[in-house]
């Protein structure tokens, strides 16, 4: 296939990496030094499952490319309004773009773009850094893409989703197509919302959160809150998702922290509107309450643009 990497970092980096790698014609967009090593070293990765380097394409100018295949959209959520017209002269007939963004209103703001037809959902469950310009660390082994569609029906796997399962599975990446990509983008959001939202709030991994006499059901209490949100949406999530969630926690590092704790804690933009002020604004079309998840985000707003928020 013929694919496009808008978002070359931590997430779409490590996947385009291991797409190249098969044999896939892959290029990289991205910009500034991480654009620069890829073009003078290749883009290296290092991991517990074996470490290489691939020489790619790599550009920022999109006349070079032009219509894919398709486009793996992994940029950070706040990089939207600069992303999304970039998708534009990537769209040939036939393209899809599977959006890996964190968080459930990536779909529809890549679909205000591209249209929905052209759209797949999809959630990524690997833990990896953007170490250095051209060099991306994994920790683990999980390496999982849960996606398929989010449009339509719902009723049955596409060929397009079965074509980029194939693709990915060559790679060496955990594919797990599914019919109805709401499902798995939703289960991940109802947990990854309030997990970012309370670790970024107080600036501390789980483990210590997670030790405090009544954390754990406070926790699940705004957990109930985004499932009660997917739930008024139409969205059949799981029902034993407290007890999955409980489950996964207490079977992770103490020291995990968010992309949004780290991104944080290192001055960085933070994901705020994509996280907990997505289940705020939902909650309140839905007129679900939602007053924890709602506090996370009054909370953590006023740090949204990292180190240019802080008094001088």
């Amino acid at each position: 296939m013929k694919l496009a990497i808008l978002g070359s970092g931590a997430v779409g980096g490590y996947y385009g990496a291991r797409l190249a790698r098969s044999g896939h014609h892959v290029t990289f967009i991205d910009r500034g030094a991480h654009l620069a090593a890829i073009r003078e070293r290749g883009l290296e990765i290092r991991s517990p499952l074996g470490d290489f380097v691939v020489q790619v394409a790599a550009t920022d100018d999109l006349t070079r490319v032009g219509p894919v295949d398709g486009v793996v959209f992994a940029v950070k959520t706040y990089d939207n309004d600069a992303a999304l017209p970039m998708l534009k002269p990537l769209m040939g007939q036939g393209t899809i773009v599977l959006t890996l963004q964190n968080g459930v209103d990536s779909v529809d703001e890549v679909a205000a773009v591209v249209g929905e037809g052209a759209v797949l959902g999809g959630a990524a469950y690997v833990a990896t850094a953007l170490s250095a310009p051209g060099l991306i660390e994994q920790t683990g082994t999980h390496r999982r893409v849960v996606f398929g569609e989010v449009f339509g029906q719902h009723a049955s796997m596409t060929p397009r989703v079965e074509r980029l399962a194939a693709a990915m599975l060559e790679a060496d990446i955990q594919a797990e197509p599914r019919a109805d990509a709401r499902i798995p983008l939703w289960e991940k959001f109802i947990y990854l919302a309030p997990f970012a939202g309370f670790t970024g709030a107080a600036r501390l991994p789980i483990g210590p959160l997670w030790s405090l006499p009544g954390f754990p059901a406070l926790f699940l209490d705004a957990v109930g809150e985004v499932e009660r949100v997917a739930r008024a949406e139409g969205v059949p999530v799981g029902h034993t998702l407290c007890e999955d969630i409980t489950k996964y926690i207490q079977s992770i590092p103490p020291t995990t922290r968010s992309s949004l704790l780290i991104d944080l804690q290192q001055g960085k933009r933070i994901e705020v509107e994509a996280l907990p002020g997505a289940v705020m604004r939902r909650g309140l079309r839905a007129g679900v309450p939602t007053p924890i998840m709602s506090t996370l985000y009054s909370v953590l707003k006023p740090h949204e643009r990292g180190s240019a928020d802080r008094p001088q």
